[in-house]
């Protein structure tokens, strides 16, 4: 694997590299002091990873992983001193499309393989997101279910990735505080973060933004964020969990999880929302809920930070729309006031 370091500290470099020799499959293939260089960089050799310091001189990491994305995109992993005391710059940067974001392994004294762990185990996980070319879930398909797709959807299940901080802020900003359907989020995110996220969202959001835990049960005027590493399920009577299977799966919360549990256990009308993200994950789960009669939206290329979730399910034509992600809420609003029962019924997925 090549990577690019980002990077103005010259010790936070050295603990950098002393981290990716230990595993021999990786390359350190440039190293830059700042944005600018870090965009040239990836024009000229683009790598199979960057690691993206935060603040730096002359362009920081939120302007740099923008303009990487929009230039040459590949997969950026946020490193830098303190992830916690710069949480909303790293939200920024995801909304731009980096992937997760880490601590900077410390030099010191200590065994360097436990201090250089977290990173390496964040670089592993990306490296198999970023080769996953189509996952299966381990549970069975579920059932035909005799419920009533057509009756005016009481829950929006929303599941996004990379880019997905920064297209779910303008998407539930755009909401109405009288909203009248419950609304969970899955997005791809690390427990650390997860309880800052629903913050972040909150600011703008005029429903309540909150993380959500097993046994709530979602109503409208709340939206119930994953913060879990577990996969967030619906149970049988209506209430939310996580559970920890499949456990090899990469996406971790899953998406697909969460769309196909929703397929068995709840009863009334959905709409699945797919957004930006790279991988594939949430394409099957989307086509599970067409097929059963709901609703179904992808976002559009155009809008797509990263068009990788929305462009799997686009082609397994899981989406009944394909929408730029400014005209999501309007949709969403409405399908969710106008009852389904008043327009023609909709063809499944073939």
């Amino acid at each position: 694997m090549k990577i690019g370091i980002v990077n103005d500290m010259p010790l936070a470099v050295a603990a950098l590299k002393r981290a990716l020799l230990l595993n021999r499959n990786y390359e350190v293939v440039w190293v830059a002091n700042n944005g600018i260089e870090a965009v040239e960089h990836c024009t000229k050799l683009t790598p199979d990873l960057v690691l993206m310091d935060l603040i730096m001189p002359k362009m920081n990491g939120v302007e740099a992983t923008r303009r990487i994305m929009a230039t040459c995109p590949c997969p950026i992993l946020i490193v830098t001193v303190s992830v916690g005391s710069n949480a909303w710059r790293v939200f920024e940067a995801m909304g731009h499309g980096a992937l997760d974001a880490v601590d900077t392994p410390a030099l010191g004294r200590g065994d360097p393989k436990e201090g250089a762990a977290p990173l390496l185990n964040k670089i592993e996980i990306l490296r198999k997101l970023v080769r996953d070319r189509g996952p299966t879930l381990t549970t069975p398909a579920p059932p035909h279910r005799s419920f009533s797709p057509f009756n005016t959807p009481t829950l929006v299940a929303i599941g996004a990735s990379a880019g997905g901080p920064a297209a779910l802020a303008t998407l539930l900003a755009a909401l109405p505080a009288d909203f009248p359907a419950a609304i969970v989020v899955v997005q791809h995110v690390d427990v650390k973060f997860a309880e800052g996220m629903a913050q972040w969202l909150d600011r703008d959001a005029k429903l309540t933004v909150k993380i959500a835990v097993e046994g709530d049960r979602p109503v409208p005027g709340q939206v119930h964020l994953a913060g879990s590493n577990d996969h967030l399920v619906m149970h049988a009577d209506g209430t939310l969990g996580y559970t920890a299977h499949p456990k090899d799966y990469v996406y971790r919360p899953s998406v697909d999880v969460f769309l196909q549990s929703l397929t068995q256990h709840w009863t009334r009308g959905i709409i699945g929302v797919l957004l930006t993200g790279m991988g594939r994950d949430g394409a099957l789960g989307l086509r599970a809920l067409r097929n059963q009669g709901c609703h179904t939206i992808a976002q559009d290329q155009a809008t797509s930070a990263v068009y990788g979730m929305p462009k799997a399910a686009a082609q397994l034509d899981a989406a009944i729309d394909i929408l730029p992600l400014r005209a999501i809420a309007p949709q969403l609003i409405s399908l969710t006031t106008t009852s389904w029962s008043q327009s023609a019924p909709i063809a499944p997925a073939s």
